[in-house]
């Protein structure tokens, strides 16, 4: 059985400034596309379809259309959605009854009673049965009521306790999609090893939502969402297949693909193909003087995302400007030379706030580098004066 495995759509999402509309677009028409040529039995969505718990209109609008070009293949290729911690779960569940019916399943919401179980789609193939569990984003305090009424010590226990109620058959391929912060174990040392993670994501403190993979056990395969660099976490077959586009300059070196996760008969290793996608930007990283990133900008990069990191040691004119002449999509101009290097080094010594009119002196030195004349000194002691008679 082949399926595709896809989260963290973050479907209105903006990179600074920048709406993503026509970039997620074309991704997605990417994926229906592929859907169209390899016709997976299944296609799997782990979570964070929308940036907020309150969609914009244009966003869902974006969902929906995807939805309904999936829906027009034939024959019908199912679609497994779970919520994750950026969706509202019962916008999500909204007419999920309905969409069932056309073969899109969706849960929005974790069990919280005990009459309440995990959604579970069963697909066959030459093999038998392949059970998808779908299980949305969860917190200890939503389990509460399958716990006699007691809260989870903690993310592990809270999966643990959904997890143990569902009658998993280990005779038959069991799929786990799940949308939580996994962590594995050093098998020598016992510590914990972190996935790597980005600035785009949303993660606790001190991983106090960490769950541990061992939690996961009774699965052939977990498709994973909430990291948005693909990974797996422990062994092969636990995997998290990040974003379908950049959402962060961190992720400016990731290479983002589409997952073909194939599964044989019982027992047998699990493939996992990795896609090519083809943004309509990228997001990239420029660093260097500004006459050489004038000078060597790629016009066939033009429209890119580009973060821009300065090394002059005197700060150029209007730098941002003259970027704009050979890059459309700016997101952020900084300075690295020596004087912020500078900034960045603090002593030891207790910070003492100085007479204002020495400090403007200082910093006027500092970005000019000379002295405050006496004529100019006197216009700032004159301001200073003035400020402080206003204050009194």
């Amino acid at each position: 059985m082949k399926f595709f495995h896809l989260s963290d759509l973050h479907i209105g999402k903006q990179l600074h400034h920048y709406n993503l509309r026509e970039d997620q677009e074309h991704i997605l028409s990417e994926i229906v596309s592929y859907a169209e040529a390899l016709r997976p039995d299944a296609v799997v969505i782990a979570g964070d379809i929308y940036d907020k718990t309150v969609p914009s209109g244009e966003a869902v609008a974006i969902f929906d259309d995807f939805l309904t070009r999936m829906s027009k293949i034939r024959p019908e290729i199912p679609l497994l959605i779970i919520a994750g911690n950026h969706d509202s779960a019962q916008r999500l569940d909204y007419a999920s009854r309905l969409l069932g019916s056309h073969r899109i399943h969706i849960a929005g919401r974790a069990p919280e009673t005990e009459d309440e179980h995990l959604k579970k789609i069963t697909l066959a193939d030459e093999h038998g049965n392949v059970n998808f569990y779908l299980m949305p984003f969860l917190k200890p305090g939503y389990v509460r009521g399958l716990n006699e009424g007691s809260l989870p010590e903690n993310y592990t226990e809270a999966v643990r306790i959904v997890l143990e109620r569902e009658e998993i058959d280990p005779r038959e391929r069991n799929v786990i999609v799940s949308h939580q912060f996994y962590t594995g174990k050093d098998d020598a040392t016992g510590e914990t090893l972190r996935p790597e993670t980005c600035d785009s994501e949303q993660l606790s403190v001190g991983g106090i939502d960490n769950v541990d993979i061992s939690a996961l056990k009774d699965f052939d395969y977990a498709a994973l969402g909430h990291l948005h660099g693909a990974q797996k976490v422990g062994r092969e077959t636990v995997r998290y297949c990040g974003t379908l586009l950049k959402y962060s300059v961190s992720e400016a070196e990731q290479e983002k693909t589409l997952h073909l996760v194939e599964l044989g008969e019982k027992g047998a290793p699990v493939k996992v193909e990795k896609l090519p996608l083809h943004p309509l930007r990228d997001v990239r990283r420029v660093r260097g003087n500004l006459d050489d990133i004038l000078k060597e900008a790629d016009p066939r990069h033009r429209d890119d995302y580009v973060s821009v990191v300065l090394t002059d040691e005197t700060d150029p004119y209007k730098p941002k400007e003259q970027l704009q002449k050979v890059y459309g999509h700016i997101l952020e101009v900084r300075m690295d030379n020596t004087r912020t290097r500078k900034k960045l080094e603090f002593d030891d010594d207790e910070i003492r706030l100085g007479d204002p009119a020495q400090v403007f002196a200082d910093f006027y030195r500092e970005m000019q580098g000379r002295d405050l004349t006496d004529e100019e000194r006197g216009i700032v002691d004159q301001a200073y004066d003035h400020a402080k008679g206003d204050e009194q």
